[in-house]
């Protein structure tokens, strides 16, 4: 696809879905540099207490707000359903609010979106950096085997936030996947498996920030809740064939 005409299909068939909870100041540049790029910007203010998501009202983005927190998992299912009521639509992407995913990154995931004809573009890190904590790369080996084991597909980074999804998929999504905090994820990537949409992993720039004040991430409780949903949903979600148009 030539560029330029690459450029234009990003901008006007892509929205860019950016969950917020108490993300103070790092939320407006995610979401200005994300104008840069795509002409529609949902923001879902997860219940935030600090003002943040009311300062970008002034700029040309729609806003959903909750009035307390309800989780990430909720936040993107609302989000995914306001986007999917925008008729020019075609993928939503999901970027999060505390700047640990670069927007710079979404014109090269949407390019291999395109040619690859994804449903579920997942931006993957690189976990063998130093600067990332052995829990961590610890915790990403785990979840690939397990991912691998019961979903019979080696996915190199289930955790990340930096997703592109095809509308045919979302509507799936918003039909029978269960809102909660990080889990929801989880439970998003293997319907997307079972149900036989296309997934792969686009490579992208590790960011990360260690003891990140704005993350709320509990390693206990939500690790445990991940785990959960995908021995769940591996065994409640029935396999199909492969989708195809």
């Amino acid at each position: 696809m030539d560029p330029s005409t690459a450029s234009d299909e990003l901008r006007r068939r892509v929205a860019a879905l950016v969950p917020c909870y108490n993300a103070g100041h790092r939320v407006r540049p995610v979401v200005e540099r994300l104008l840069e790029f795509v002409d529609q910007v949902v923001v879902v203010d997860d219940g935030s207490r600090d003002g943040a998501v009311e300062a970008l009202r002034d700029l040309p983005i729609c806003i959903v707000t909750f009035p307390e927190n309800r989780g990430k998992g909720q936040a993107l299912l609302a989000g995914f359903q306001t986007a999917l009521e925008m008729p020019e639509v075609e993928a939503v992407a999901v970027v999060d609010a505390d700047g640990q995913h670069d927007p710079r990154e979404l014109p090269r995931m949407f390019a291999a979106f395109r040619e690859q004809d994804l449903d579920l573009a997942i931006g993957s890190r690189t976990f063998e950096l130093e600067r990332v904590p052995w829990r961590s790369r610890f915790g990403n080996v785990l979840t690939r085997n397990l991912t691998r084991w019961l979903l019979g597909q080696r996915i190199p980074d289930t955790q990340s936030g930096y997703r592109l999804h095809s509308r045919r998929l979302l509507e799936e999504v918003v039909r029978s996947v269960r809102g909660g905090r990080y889990e929801t994820e989880m439970e998003i990537l293997v319907l997307a498996v079972k149900r036989g949409y296309r997934v792969a992993p686009v490579p992208i720039e590790t960011i990360y920030e260690r003891g990140n004040p704005s993350s709320h991430f509990n390693k206990f409780r939500d690790s445990y809740l991940i785990y959960r949903r995908l021995f769940h949903a591996a065994w409640r979600i029935p396999k199909g064939p492969r989708v195809t148009e």
